[in-house]
């Protein structure tokens, strides 16, 4: 045991014999979960309704109207804008379409003349479409009741001519309201629903971020442990190992024991910093919290153990470590949610075990998982760990 302890604590010295690794095992992490969790905080609290830029040349409260439509849409959104600063942005393509309600819009309409709204799209721009449809839709329910009500005056006027302009608005105006009344109390012939899935998780963009980096920071170091390998293969250290009476088992040990224990300080330290700093609520089973990283962290190093027997340089082993690390990171939903991924990404991911550790960390910090709801990630993690370790211990040479 004492053998192990010391090939532990030599590994452990070596790591931090450069100051600068302070920068990776604490500041990086630190500084790119704070990064992404305001990030992902305002991405979840964003107004994602497709925009459309609005220019109300007639101000009239049929314009507003329409206006007030477009923005209770559940698709579209609008953005009134002076005609110059919306032409901007339109060329610069920050909307995918330009309304423009002309100048006698309002007066039009009151006569029974038709009016043609101006609208330019973008064909680049597959939301166009949202935003063309939207505002057909918007125009339609601000002009049904608006031909009920000059329908009204119409077949009043013929009944008894109006006494003038004054008593003509006044029926028109009257006539609108009770024609939007009836409109919006219409009985609902097209109901539209969509399947939901029942989820009890509040998002919380610094609980995904701090439960990702965490992932990925601690990851590319524990695969790290191949280029320990390579390193002593690369000055003798190992085949002077022969000469000893340590044996093979002894020394994966005590490797694996010291990058390990680094690995569980660094994730301690991050999952403090996340509550304390950023308020993330690991949960109050602390026993689910501590199985999770404790499974993944043995999966990682037994991925690097596994690492190390394929690599021929220390070199190869750091380059190799840091770009696997952040592939398996993106893969695994630690930067993006894999929500947002196509469905048949979201199955094969499963293939890796940084989908497994995200997927347990996001159920205890935003659903409140216990034990019981993340033992089949905490299985699936140490399967990983088993088969990674029985491929890098067959395959371990001194040479």
């Amino acid at each position: 045991m004492s053998k192990v302890l010391s090939i532990a604590w030599k590994d452990t010295q070596v790591r931090f014999a450069s100051r600068s690794e302070i920068l990776f095992f604490l500041l990086l992490p630190i500084l790119f979960t704070a990064l992404i969790g305001q990030f992902s905080s305002g991405q979840a609290d964003a107004d994602r309704r497709v925009a459309v830029l609005v220019v109300n040349q007639d101000g009239g409260p049929l314009a507003t109207d329409l206006i007030d439509t477009i923005n209770s849409s559940t698709a579209i959104r609008a953005e009134v804008l002076d005609a110059s600063e919306a032409a901007r942005r339109f060329d610069d393509r920050d909307a995918p379409a330009l309304l423009t309600i002309p100048a006698g819009f309002e007066a039009a309409l009151r006569s029974g003349e038709p009016v043609e709204l101006a609208m330019e799209t973008d064909a680049t721009n597959l939301n166009s479409l949202v935003a063309e449809q939207g505002v057909r839709a918007a125009a339609g329910v601000v002009g049904r009741p608006l031909a009920a009500a000059l329908l009204s005056v119409d077949q009043a006027e013929q009944v008894r001519p109006f006494a003038g302009d004054a008593e003509r608005i006044a029926f028109f105006d009257s006539s609108l309201a009770a024609a939007r009344t009836l409109t919006a109390s219409a009985p609902v012939r097209v109901e539209a629903t969509s399947a939901v899935e029942s989820d009890d998780a509040s998002w919380n963009g610094y609980a995904f971020a701090s439960s990702g980096q965490l992932i990925i920071w601690t990851l590319i170091p524990l695969l790290g442990t191949a280029a320990i390998f390579a390193f002593e293969r690369e000055t003798g250290t190992l085949q002077r190992l022969l000469t000893t009476a340590t044996r093979k088992s002894t020394y994966l040990s005590g490797v694996v024991t010291g990058q390990l224990g680094m690995g569980l300080v660094q994730m301690a330290i991050l999952v403090g910093f996340g509550a304390l700093a950023f308020k993330i609520n690991w949960g109050d089973k602390p026993a689910a919290l501590a199985v999770v990283l404790v499974a993944f962290g043995l999966a990682a190093v037994a991925m690097g153990v596994m690492l190390g027997t394929l690599v021929r340089s220390s070199r190869q082993a750091s380059g190799v470590s840091i770009m696997l690390g952040m592939t398996l990171g993106l893969l695994g939903g630690c930067m993006w949610p894999l929500e947002f991924f196509p469905p048949a990404v979201q199955r094969i991911v499963h293939l890796v075990p940084t989908t497994w550790a995200m997927e347990a960390l996001t159920d205890i910090s935003m659903r409140g998982a216990g034990l019981p709801q993340v033992m089949p990630n905490i299985a699936v993690l140490l399967g990983f760990a088993a088969l990674f370790f029985v491929l890098g211990v067959w395959r371990f040479r001194y040479e």
